[in-house]
């Protein structure tokens, strides 16, 4: 009889955060999955959890599919956990399940839910949240401005991820995106702004971490913000709906 595989939920920041049922799930399986073996072995060794890991990530080749495709088909029972949040949001999750779902027809795929960086930032953003756009990541080069374009375009509730490393560019980048008149507007005056350079955002970095913080404005209030503290971290950036 075919393994099951399970895709788990792991905490984004606080391990507090882990539910029972995930650690029941890490504790019954023969094997864990992981994106980053040193963070999962971190929240394993937190709960006194000893089942053995393997790594899966975005660089893992076709060799490591088939060996875990393999192992589900011998009947061993396997998870899947991100180094933080849930698998299959801006990792490579849903490539291992798309390969188990073609390579092996009769396996089971469970959810076991929990954490994950966009609710998150979504239920303490006070923005319209029952429609949304998540756009993971934007392109490090091409397609920046398309990019951006789309996020302005978008009447509803926005939300991407961003590094620390590339928070101020993309921040500078979606300011000058809002402050292109809108057809039919005309230029804005000396000193004036786009129609839509006066949307609100709400930028979370480390969620659920130490330094947590949400910043909440306008474009350009927010950017002076984020310029001004040295802490650095992950952020979650929503554009409130036009």
């Amino acid at each position: 009889m075919p393994g099951t595989l399970y895709i788990v939920a792991t905490p984004i920041g606080n391990l507090d955060d882990i539910t029972y049922r995930a650690l029941e799930t890490f504790k019954k399986v023969d094997v864990i999955l992981c994106e980053d073996t040193r963070a999962t072995k971190k929240l394993l060794g937190q709960f006194g959890i000893e089942t053995k890991t393997m790594s899966y990530h975005q660089h893992s080749g076709e060799i490591r599919k088939l060996e875990i495709r393999n192992l589900l088909e011998e009947g061993r029972n396997i998870a899947l956990a991100t180094d933080a949040g849930t698998p299959g949001i801006s990792d490579p999750g849903n490539e291992l399940i798309e390969q188990v779902v073609i390579g092996n027809q009769k396996s089971v795929i469970v959810p076991i839910p929990g954490p994950s960086a966009v609710t998150t930032a979504l239920s303490v953003c006070g923005f319209p949240a029952d429609k949304f756009l998540f756009l993971g990541f934007p392109p490090h080069k091409k397609g920046r401005q398309t990019f951006w374009k789309q996020v302005a375009a978008c009447e509803e509730t926005v939300v991407f991820y961003e590094s620390p490393h590339r928070i101020l560019k993309s921040l500078e980048q979606l300011r000058d995106v809002f402050r292109i008149p809108s057809p039919g507007q005309g230029p804005p005056s000396p000193g004036g702004r786009g129609e839509g350079e006066g949307r609100q955002i709400v930028v979370c970095r480390e969620l659920t971490k130490m330094f947590e913080s949400v910043y909440r404005g306008t474009m350009e209030s927010i950017l002076e913000l984020v310029q001004q503290d040295p802490i650095k971290g992950e952020y979650v950036v929503i554009v409130g709906a036009a």
